[in-house]
């Protein structure tokens, strides 16, 4: 269940109960969390516009039929994805069933697997949509809050820690590389905190070390040459808010110790004064460095590192959740395109799958710029095959075996400019068998793929 959020639903509509007993076997077996039903009349309450799932339902049933349970869903929701089954050789049935909307159809007898695969698939489908929707209706309510993309494993996890963690008055460490939204989470964090004060945000890595202090913990006049006024440092001006301080390994050893004591102690003293100050603020920090090795090097004060890292969140490589790729880059397109006031160019399963194989070094960030690229119509390597990641390696054998026949396929079908037959040809495997792995693969756009 690799591509499938954590959790998969399916509502099964089936009147055969020897059927509908195996059918319900075979998708718990695949992860799903499966609602058995014997009539149409039994599963149509359990779809609702927010259903996370899908519905498979044979076509024949008694009572309503199983067209009537689509036509049902589609008013519901035309991006619910209904799964039809259909007797052996009933192709009316199926062409219209497909014409109102279904997602796809299964000829009866079918193999387990080719159950499976359509049901994976429309859950992925699903949970896009779902996603989607999730993230305009955040941006309405709050139109300057970073949406958190992506519903991979390691995404769920770290959205449900922002929903734990938030609220509480714990100082977070975010570790993660260069592009891996460190910021963004930390904003979420903010956000989840309802802390009415300002979310403030400082690159300890873009300060100079002459003016790092005063920025931080603010001066009176005076203080040095040049002050001649009173200055609110930044730790001072998130008072009820939260100060984001990024690239904490850049900063310098003696503003450490300094920065330790005000965490411990929740009052500072700006530069030059003698005022104690109570300070009411939460400090998130982030770094792209292992804070503890630098420690063990005396570039990092370890009583720092363990004040700061009480809780810490690490952050996915994009490599590490390649299944949020597609989501990623269409939320990044769309944005770019309005900001440009362009009609991005249309793009081929071919090249998500292309993409998704990409290593991505420059993780989310690199990926939004070539969002940006794609957009104004200058990405680079549009339309060529990139190189294999690097972790791919590291894959089960199965796993890297469906990645070359994903790959191989792909670059048949280009080259016969989207001609099943003429692929099928080249590639020495009957039409039919083709059709299944491109299925198999969501490869069904390839290149516009035409039967020939």
């Amino acid at each position: 269940m690799d591509n499938m959020s954590q959790v998969a639903r399916a509502v099964l509509i089936e009147d055969e109960q020897v059927l509908r007993k195996a059918t319900t076997q075979t998708l718990e077996l695949g992860g799903f969390s499966v609602t058995a039903c014997d009539s149409a009349e039994q599963a149509l309450p359990l779809l609702t516009i927010d259903f996370d799932g899908i519905v498979v339902t044979d076509v024949r049933l008694p009572g309503r039929s199983g067209l009537d349970v689509l036509v049902h869903a589609m008013a519901l929701d035309a991006d619910l994805p209904v799964i039809v089954v259909t007797g052996h050789g009933d192709v009316g049935m199926a062409v219209d069933a497909m014409r109102a909307g279904a997602y796809d159809f299964i000829e009866k007898p079918f193999a387990a697997e080719r159950l499976l695969e359509t049901a994976r698939r429309a859950q992925e489908k699903r949970r896009l949509v779902l996603e989607n929707r999730r993230l305009r209706a955040a941006w309405i309510s709050d139109p300057d809050l970073p949406p958190l993309i992506g519903q991979s494993a390691a995404m769920m996890q770290i959205r449900t820690l922002i929903g734990s963690l938030g609220p509480t008055a714990v100082d977070i460490l975010i570790n993660g590389q260069t592009g891996t939204g460190k910021e963004v989470v930390a904003r979420q964090l903010h956000a989840a905190s309802r802390r009415r004060g300002p979310f403030v945000a400082i690159n300890c890595g873009a300060l100079p070390e002459s003016v790092f202090e005063s920025e931080i913990f603010g001066h009176e006049p005076g203080a040095f040459t040049g002050a001649q006024k009173r200055r609110i440092g930044k730790l001072e001006y998130a008072s009820g808010g939260t100060l984001f301080l990024d690239e904490i390994e850049s900063m310098p050893l003696a503003l450490q110790v300094k920065l330790l004591r005000v965490l411990q102690e929740r009052r500072l003293e700006r530069l030059g004064g003698n005022d104690s100050i109570e300070i009411d603020c939460r400090v998130i920090a982030a770094s792209k460095a292992d804070l503890l090795q630098l420690s063990g090097q005396g570039h990092f004060r370890e009583d720092l590192y363990y004040r700061i890292g009480v809780v810490s969140l690490d952050l996915p490589r994009l490599a590490e959740r390649r299944d949020d790729i597609p989501l990623l880059l269409a939320s990044f397109i769309h944005a770019a395109a309005q900001r440009y006031q362009r009609q991005p160019a249309p793009w081929t399963a071919v090249q998500m799958a292309q993409w998704q194989q990409r290593d991505w070094p420059g993780n989310v960030r690199e990926l939004r710029n070539f969002a940006e690229r794609w957009v104004l119509g200058v990405a680079d390597n549009q339309a060529g095959t990139p190189p294999v990641a690097a972790d791919v390696q590291q894959r089960s054998l199965p796993q890297q075996l469906d990645l070359l026949e994903a790959r191989l396929i792909a670059e048949a079908l280009t080259a016969a400019d989207g001609n099943v037959a003429t692929a099928a040809d080249q590639l020495g495997i009957p039409r039919k068998t083709l059709y299944d792995k491109i299925r198999k693969h969501a490869l069904n756009g390839a290149a516009g793929a035409t039967s020939g």
